[in-house]
């Protein structure tokens, strides 16, 4: 496990706030890093590993981290509202647990500007955050992860848990919309307009089964569980309900090393690979899921095979002694100026990296999960 440590540490030295060494994306594009999604997931693991090691170096790179972009007025740089994009929503998170452990009063004030941009994003017909204002109608699956934990631990804490019932409803609308009744799994997106080139025109449905997008829903459900109050009994319930029989459809499809196939039930297809960032999520989610209560003790095996098989396949070492997780899908999506279609044959074509936070960033927290594990035993 130290090794792995060693990895993080690394990271972290090549890393500054402008120009991280996790955002694969950014170094590839030439561009400074702003508020993203990708930073956020690093950062809210990072803050992870202070929470269970309490070690200095990890609270102070996070805070150093988050600071360079919040303003003194709560102003973020590199993040306008307007832009309605729901990842940008993700990086928020962090705001939560630094504004405790500081103080600092621009991070509550940041995490209100946030807020603001919930209150602003389109919705479907069904009453879903659209994923983007650039994808009018639409909701990703991964678009739950990236708001809805923010959007639960916000009304929890300081809005009186006024929008509890629009939370669960969203859930609730993407259970009926998005769920394949055959398999238990969830198709990547959702038009509910119907008009985009890669959706099926009477269901409004993309056409696979992504296991990152799958991975962030399991994180969005227990994450978002875990902000809410569980006193407002039989909506939290059914959630509770949604996770399990999502991990249950998952571990039909856990390969035999422990991971997850790009695309999820199509494991012999050629081409198809064994991913990083989705098992790695898997791994947490079922880790955590039992540490919580929400799975059986017996699912805990499950989340150590991931990761392990993780660890075994894609945690490499270079010839200078360096540590490097591979196995980690840049990026998939649909529509755009690129015409994703979501076919079998797209998700296959997307470049596969390492020591992208993607990947990184949920292998770091299903770690700080076997860390509690070591603790607890």
């Amino acid at each position: 496990m130290d090794r792995i440590e060693k990895y993080i540490d690394e990271l972290m030295e090549k890393s500054t706030p402008d120009c991280p060494a996790w955002n694969i994306e950014k170094i590839l594009q030439g561009l400074k890093s702003t508020w993203n999604y990708i930073d956020g997931c690093m950062i809210k693991a990072i803050l992870e590993m202070y929470a269970i090691t309490k070690e200095e170096k990890y609270f102070r790179f996070a805070d150093a981290f988050i600071d360079a972009k919040v303003r003194e007025d709560g102003s973020i740089e590199g993040y306008d509202v307007n832009e309605l994009n729901i990842d940008n929503v993700n990086a928020g998170k962090t705001l939560f647990e630094l504004y405790d452990l500081t103080g600092k009063e621009k991070y509550r004030r940041a995490i209100d500007v946030v807020y603001s941009q919930i209150q602003r994003m389109p919705r479907t017909a069904e009453g879903n955050f659209w994923h983007k204002n650039i994808y009018p109608h639409q909701v990703w699956l991964d678009g739950l992860y990236m708001c809805q934990p923010f959007y639960m631990e916000y009304e929890t804490r300081f809005n009186g848990k006024k929008n509890y019932d629009d939370i669960f409803r969203q859930f609730s609308n993407v259970v009926k919309n998005m769920r394949d009744e055959r398999n238990g799994l969830y198709y990547h997106a959702y038009d509910s307009s119907r008009q985009m080139f890669w959706c099926d025109k009477v269901t409004g449905l993309s056409r696979n089964f992504w296991l990152r997008a799958l991975g962030w829903y399991a994180m969005a459900l227990l994450d978002t569980l875990d902000k809410a109050d569980a006193s407002c009994g039989e909506p939290y319930e059914n959630l509770k309900k949604v996770f399990v029989e999502l991990i249950d459809a998952m571990l039909r499809y856990q390969d035999e090393s422990g991971m997850w196939y790009q695309v999820v039930n199509l494991g012999g297809m050629e081409r198809n690979y064994l991913e990083t960032s989705g098992s790695a999520i898997m791994a947490y989610a079922l880790l955590k899921g039992v540490r919580l209560g929400f799975l059986p003790e017996t699912y805990r095996q499950f989340g150590e095979k991931a990761f392990r098989g993780i660890c075994d396949r894609y945690l490499t070492t270079d010839e200078n002694g360096g540590l490097h997780l591979g196995g980690i899908c840049l990026v998939a999506g649909l529509g755009g100026k690129q015409m994703r279609p979501g076919t079998f044959d797209y998700y296959m074509s997307e470049p596969v990296v390492q020591d992208d936070a993607k990947g990184v960033g949920p292998f770091l927290l299903a770690y700080t999960e076997m860390l509690r594990i070591g603790r607890e035993a």
